[in-house]
């Protein structure tokens, strides 16, 4: 692995302090977020940005990226009781069991709008198949975000076939 050695100016590269050398090792992930010049909160300032983030986690299956930091959520989606919003750990693992079972075969963003200040809507088409069939099926996905504290959070989450 690279690493960098840090020396006074005009210093001889020797053991500092007691054989121990100052190094800084350099990660991939390091390397990745200095080139980007970012910070993974810094990617979703945008409506668009959130959108495709959303949609990255929902191709992976990754409920946890997809609530990302929201405190609560309604959802809207087969297994779900839509009446009241959830907390995240209960909205991670409802939108786990609903993936779950499926594969996807392609996701679209459709719509990215703006609807008032501090308040978005994306929609996404999505086409799956359910495991064990060959079946193609499709599906609406909509999703309410909110902006706080300069991040898109998803505030909601409803499914139409």
């Amino acid at each position: 692995m690279p690493s960098i050695l840090w020396l006074p100016t005009g210093a001889s590269p020797k053991p500092w302090p007691e054989g121990y050398e100052w190094r800084m090792h350099l990660t991939v992930r390091h390397l990745f977020f200095l080139c980007l010049g970012a910070t993974p909160a810094a990617a979703q300032a945008t409506l668009p940005e959130a959108a495709e983030r959303a949609k990255q986690a929902w191709l992976t299956h990754d409920p946890q990226a997809l609530v990302g930091q929201s405190s609560n959520l309604v959802l809207q989606i087969p297994g779900a009781d839509p009446s009241s919003p959830l907390g995240r750990a209960q909205a991670v693992e409802l939108v786990r069991r609903y993936l779950r079972p499926v594969e996807e075969r392609g996701l679209d963003v459709t719509v990215i709008r703006e609807v008032e200040p501090g308040k978005g809507f994306v929609e996404l088409t999505r086409r799956y198949v359910v495991a064990g069939t060959t079946e193609l099926r499709r599906e609406t996905l909509f999703l309410g975000f909110r902006l706080q504290s300069g991040r898109w959070l998803l505030a909601e989450l409803r499914s139409a076939p």
